[in-house]
């Protein structure tokens, strides 16, 4: 690139045209104007890039062709003329803002209709699956977390280190927490292999059932949180995904099925 006024380029490029077309008017400025082959040198752009801004310009008003020996030779239009093709970009928007306010209403009114619809989002493998948990503790007030789960698909499946700053930011929020969990010698032990050394106040309140009664706890776990969410993930290697569903009725029905889960004669302390 041979642009000798590199100050100016930046000016320009903040002064309605884009970093090409900024470099492209600036090479007409300083040669005095050019054929496209002269231009795309100067400036270090392939020639149909070239082209395609040489024609844009045009068609702006800002440059001006000239069919020299049936070559097009290009070169800029008096510097005024940028002046006005932004003030022609101001009135659009000006007209477009206008236009845009008359129908607001209408809009609203059809967004209204489907306001009340939950907000789902999915997620995909460990990365993924990740950032459900840190939204678990994304929550900066205290809250009663609850869930169906396995501490085997949880060891299995979450770092250690991201387990310990996930409870450690639980008990700095003060999330408390009840779980229902398949009868295992090691759920029964995941208290205190886990929340050692976490405030009583934090330590899971966990109940249990059955193994034969909760066989899909070895893939994954619904957890309820937060405010109005709730999230379902999937551990298994070759399906590892993950929804969060966020809807205050269906949280409500959730803690509803949780509650007679947890009242239930199949769970046991």
């Amino acid at each position: 690139m041979h642009i000798k006024n590199s100050s100016l380029l930046s000016r320009l490029s903040q002064s309605g045209l884009n970093d090409k077309e900024a470099l492209i008017y600036l090479a007409l400025l300083e040669l005095g104007g050019g054929f496209p082959s002269r231009v795309a040198e100067y400036t270090g752009l392939n020639r149909s890039t070239v082209y395609k801004i040489l024609l844009t310009l045009s068609v702006r008003g800002i440059i001006n062709e000239v069919d020299n020996k049936n070559k097009l030779f290009y070169q800029i239009e008096h510097p005024q003329k940028l002046i006005r093709f932004n003030e022609s970009k101001i009135k659009q928007a000006e007209n477009s803002l206008d236009s845009l306010k008359n129908i607001l209403p209408d809009i609203e009114n059809l967004y209204s209709c489907f306001d009340n619809r939950p907000k789902i989002t999915y997620y995909e493998k460990e990365e993924g699956l990740l950032q459900i948990y840190e939204e678990h503790i994304s929550v900066n007030k205290p809250y009663e977390m609850l869930a169906w789960a396995n501490a085997n698909a949880l060891r299995d499946f979450l770092p250690n280190n991201f387990f310990d700053k996930y409870i450690k930011k639980k008990e700095k929020i003060g999330i408390t927490t009840r779980g229902i969990l398949p009868d295992t010698e090691e759920n029964r032990k995941f208290n205190s292999v886990r929340y050692e050394g976490i405030q009583d106040k934090i330590l899971p309140k966990l109940k249990f059932v059955s193994e034969g009664y909760f066989p899909s706890s070895k893939l994954g776990e619904i957890t309820i949180y937060g405010d109005k969410k709730v999230s379902i993930v999937n551990f298994a290697k070759d399906k590892m995904v993950g929804t969060v569903i966020e809807d205050e009725g269906i949280q409500k029905i959730m803690k509803m099925i949780f509650e007679l889960s947890w009242n239930s004669t199949l769970v046991k302390e």
